[in-house]
Protein backbone atom coordinates (compact mmCIF):
# COMPACT_ATOMS: atom_id res chain seq x y z
CA UNK A 1 0.00 0.00 0.00
CA UNK A 2 1.44 3.32 -1.05
CA UNK A 3 0.46 6.35 0.95
CA UNK A 4 0.13 9.60 -0.95
CA UNK A 5 1.18 12.69 0.97
CA UNK A 6 -1.28 15.55 0.86
CA UNK A 7 -0.90 19.15 1.93
CA UNK A 8 -2.84 22.37 1.64
CA UNK A 9 -6.45 22.95 2.54
CA UNK A 10 -7.74 24.92 5.49
CA UNK A 11 -10.45 27.49 6.05
CA UNK A 12 -11.45 30.23 3.64
CA UNK A 13 -14.36 32.55 3.05
CA UNK A 14 -16.76 32.04 0.17
CA UNK A 15 -15.25 33.23 -3.07
CA UNK A 16 -11.74 32.44 -1.91
CA UNK A 17 -9.04 30.19 -3.30
CA UNK A 18 -7.21 27.14 -1.99
CA UNK A 19 -4.69 24.78 -3.52
CA UNK A 20 -4.24 21.19 -2.49
CA UNK A 21 -1.15 19.19 -3.32
CA UNK A 22 -0.54 15.47 -3.58
CA UNK A 23 2.88 13.89 -3.70
CA UNK A 24 2.90 10.53 -5.50
CA UNK A 25 5.51 7.82 -5.14
CA UNK A 26 8.59 8.44 -7.28
CA UNK A 27 9.39 7.84 -10.03
CA UNK A 28 5.94 8.18 -11.54
CA UNK A 29 4.83 5.49 -13.94
CA UNK A 30 4.13 5.92 -17.62
CA UNK A 31 0.42 5.22 -17.12
CA UNK A 32 -1.56 6.36 -14.13
CA UNK A 33 -4.59 8.31 -13.10
CA UNK A 34 -4.44 10.80 -10.24
CA UNK A 35 -7.82 11.71 -8.88
CA UNK A 36 -9.32 13.94 -6.25
CA UNK A 37 -12.38 12.96 -4.24
CA UNK A 38 -14.25 14.65 -1.45
CA UNK A 39 -16.61 13.62 1.29
CA UNK A 40 -18.77 15.93 3.34
CA UNK A 41 -20.31 14.85 6.67
CA UNK A 42 -23.34 12.68 6.10
CA UNK A 43 -22.72 12.46 2.36
CA UNK A 44 -21.17 9.90 0.07
CA UNK A 45 -17.71 10.31 -1.37
CA UNK A 46 -17.78 11.99 -4.78
CA UNK A 47 -15.24 12.43 -7.52
CA UNK A 48 -13.94 15.94 -8.13
CA UNK A 49 -11.37 15.67 -10.93
CA UNK A 50 -8.77 13.35 -12.37
CA UNK A 51 -5.76 13.61 -14.66
CA UNK A 52 -3.46 11.21 -16.52
CA UNK A 53 0.12 11.57 -17.59
CA UNK A 54 -1.11 11.81 -21.19
CA UNK A 55 -2.82 15.06 -20.29
CA UNK A 56 -6.34 13.69 -20.20
CA UNK A 57 -8.39 15.36 -17.49
CA UNK A 58 -11.96 15.12 -16.33
CA UNK A 59 -14.04 17.19 -13.93
CA UNK A 60 -17.25 16.78 -12.04
CA UNK A 61 -19.92 19.23 -13.16
CA UNK A 62 -19.66 21.24 -9.93
CA UNK A 63 -15.92 21.67 -10.49
CA UNK A 64 -16.05 22.94 -14.06
CA UNK A 65 -14.73 26.47 -14.41
CA UNK A 66 -13.70 26.70 -10.76
CA UNK A 67 -11.27 23.84 -10.10
CA UNK A 68 -8.08 23.02 -11.98
CA UNK A 69 -6.22 19.74 -11.68
CA UNK A 70 -2.60 19.35 -12.68
CA UNK A 71 -0.50 16.24 -12.94
CA UNK A 72 2.67 15.71 -10.92
CA UNK A 73 5.98 16.35 -12.66
CA UNK A 74 9.48 15.29 -11.76
CA UNK A 75 9.97 18.35 -9.56
CA UNK A 76 6.45 19.09 -8.38
CA UNK A 77 3.46 17.32 -6.86
CA UNK A 78 0.00 17.08 -8.35
CA UNK A 79 -2.31 19.98 -7.54
CA UNK A 80 -5.97 20.77 -7.25
CA UNK A 81 -6.57 24.49 -7.47
CA UNK A 82 -9.97 25.60 -6.24
CA UNK A 83 -11.31 29.10 -6.77
CA UNK A 84 -14.65 30.78 -6.20
CA UNK A 85 -15.17 28.40 -3.33
CA UNK A 86 -18.64 27.93 -1.92
CA UNK A 87 -19.84 26.67 1.46
CA UNK A 88 -21.05 23.53 -0.38
CA UNK A 89 -17.41 22.77 -1.16
CA UNK A 90 -16.76 22.12 2.52
CA UNK A 91 -15.52 18.53 2.82
CA UNK A 92 -12.57 16.29 3.44
CA UNK A 93 -10.59 16.06 0.22
CA UNK A 94 -8.59 13.00 -0.76
CA UNK A 95 -6.13 12.43 -3.56
CA UNK A 96 -5.91 8.96 -5.03
CA UNK A 97 -3.81 7.06 -7.52
CA UNK A 98 -4.75 4.37 -9.99
CA UNK A 99 -1.53 2.75 -11.18
CA UNK A 100 -3.25 0.24 -13.42
CA UNK A 101 -4.10 2.59 -16.26
CA UNK A 102 -4.71 6.14 -17.40
CA UNK A 103 -7.93 7.83 -16.39
CA UNK A 104 -11.05 6.37 -17.91
CA UNK A 105 -14.65 7.51 -18.21
CA UNK A 106 -15.65 5.92 -14.91
CA UNK A 107 -12.67 7.15 -12.91
CA UNK A 108 -14.70 9.84 -11.13
CA UNK A 109 -17.65 7.59 -10.37
CA UNK A 110 -15.83 4.45 -9.25
CA UNK A 111 -13.36 5.16 -6.47
CA UNK A 112 -12.54 1.45 -6.20
CA UNK A 113 -10.40 1.88 -9.31
CA UNK A 114 -7.87 3.72 -7.17
CA UNK A 115 -5.46 1.56 -5.20
CA UNK A 116 -3.67 4.23 -3.21
CA UNK A 117 -4.98 7.13 -1.17
CA UNK A 118 -3.78 10.19 0.65
CA UNK A 119 -4.52 10.93 4.28
CA UNK A 120 -7.14 13.54 3.46
CA UNK A 121 -7.19 17.26 4.08
CA UNK A 122 -10.05 19.37 5.38
CA UNK A 123 -11.45 22.24 3.36
CA UNK A 124 -13.89 24.55 5.13
CA UNK A 125 -15.63 27.39 3.32
CA UNK A 126 -17.56 29.90 5.37
CA UNK A 127 -20.29 32.17 4.04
Amino acid sequence: QVRLVQSGGGSVQAGGFLRLSCEPPRPTRARYCMGWFRQAPGKEREGVACVSKDGYSRYASFAWGRFTISEPFSDSPGYLGMRKLKPDDTAMYYCALDLSDNCRAESLTDSTLFQHWGQGTQVTVSS
